[in-house]
């Protein structure tokens, strides 16, 4: 009897939780997508189409896992981590040497905030190729901007922590290249280090930035980004052409839970095999030659090198303010949702050749530039 009792008892909280149990025909999968806080962030039905991978890449997916991965890491970092000079760098030393697993979470989570970076930047491309900026896509292309250079922001804040000669020669030089911005960017970089120079107060400023502030914005733009892709209809459709639609459970849902599983399996295998470095603890006096800023910022430090005002301010301003307004300019629904469509070629042409500036711009500033900024071929370093 009370056996009896026990399980009635139990099966009331398990509905009380899952409304809908297991699905089993087509209706309940519709109502288990519908009911549940998580699933019913998916639309009931999708296009067949956005189960291709060749459709999205799955970019988008890969950037939000990696965002959680951040999230979930990081909360587990801040329990051991102390924001504040030499203490930091001794807390690193801890994560590697005497906190159980600690090195493989700043490995995990310095991997993945690069990997994050790389993600939402191809995120960005794919979207361009296909048109799927245009309308009714407007104002999701300007958020996934802003995604963008929040990404930036939090790998960049994060960039100090450690308190390493890397870290500390890298926000001096970050911090230099806004300097150059006219009018405020004196005013910029002193907000940013709390002073003249790098000390207590810029960890504790980047600390509070990297772990709150800049989280919080990401996340309300993430839910926004979600919520327009549902309401726009998700994946872009080329125009005039009609797609069949399939139910997201199990086929889209289950597409996602192994796009998961391997972003996990790489993370943790890039964790085991690469150690995130650590330098000798930040040395004011020790300038390393050259200084160089964090690798995403490398091609912004090369076109610095080429003209302060004009590589440093002038272009990066006008590509980021052509990039938020491109969708309002660009309203030719031709070509829409299609890869590389020939009615685009010369929008396509163009883009390809500013991510391809980008990412050469990069690869020299990591790999050919020695001492004094001077031009270094690799293989004679």
């Amino acid at each position: 009897m009370r056996a009896a009792r026990a399980r009635v008892f139990l099966r009331r909280v398990w509905h009380s939780v899952f409304r809908v149990g297991w699905p089993r025909s087509d209706r309940d999968r519709s109502a288990a997508m519908l009911s549940s806080i998580l699933l019913h962030l998916h639309p009931v039905r999708v296009h067949r189409r956005t189960l291709r991978f060749g459709s999205t890449l799955g970019l988008g997916l890969i950037s939000f896992f990696l965002f959680v991965v951040l999230t979930v890491t990081g909360v587990i970092l801040m329990l051991y981590y102390t924001p504040h000079p030499p203490t930091a760098y001794a807390d690193m030393q801890d994560l590697a040497f005497a906190v159980s697993f600690g090195r493989f979470l700043r490995n995990m989570h310095r991997w993945a905030a690069h990997a994050m970076v790389v993600a939402v930047f191809l995120h960005m491309c794919r979207v361009f190729f296909m048109g799927a900026y245009k309308k009714p896509r407007e104002l999701n292309w300007v958020v996934g901007v802003a995604l963008l250079v929040l990404t930036l922001a939090l790998s960049f804040t994060g960039y100090l922590l450690p308190w390493d000669q890397l870290a500390f020669w890298a926000i001096t030089v970050g911090t230099s290249i806004a300097a150059y911005i006219p009018l405020v960017g004196d005013d910029l970089r002193f907000l940013l280090l709390g002073g003249h120079s790098i000390g207590p107060t810029t960890l504790l400023r980047f600390y509070v930035l990297h772990c709150l502030i800049l989280p919080l914005a990401m996340a309300a733009l993430v839910a926004l980004h979600f919520w327009r892709v549902r309401k726009d209809g998700g994946l872009a459709t080329p125009h005039g052409k009609r797609q069949r639609l399939t139910l997201a459970w199990p086929h889209l849902l289950f597409r996602e839970l192994l796009l998961l599983m391997l972003v996990l399996v790489l993370l943790n295998a890039a964790s085991i095999l690469f150690n995130a470095p650590l330098e000798p603890i930040a040395d004011a006096t020790r300038t390393p030659n050259p200084a160089k800023a964090p690798w995403y910022f490398l091609g912004l430090q090369e076109l610095v090198h080429w003209s302060a005002r004009v590589g440093g301010v002038v272009i990066p301003g006008v590509l980021l303010l052509g990039l938020l307004v491109l969708p309002y300019l660009d309203t030719d629904q031709r070509g829409v949702g299609v890869w590389f469509a020939r009615e685009r070629r010369v929008a396509n042409a163009v883009f390809a050749l500013l991510a391809l500036a980008v990412l050469v711009l990069t690869l020299v500033g990591t790999f050919f530039r020695g001492p004094n900024w001077a031009w270094v071929w690799p293989w004679n370093a």
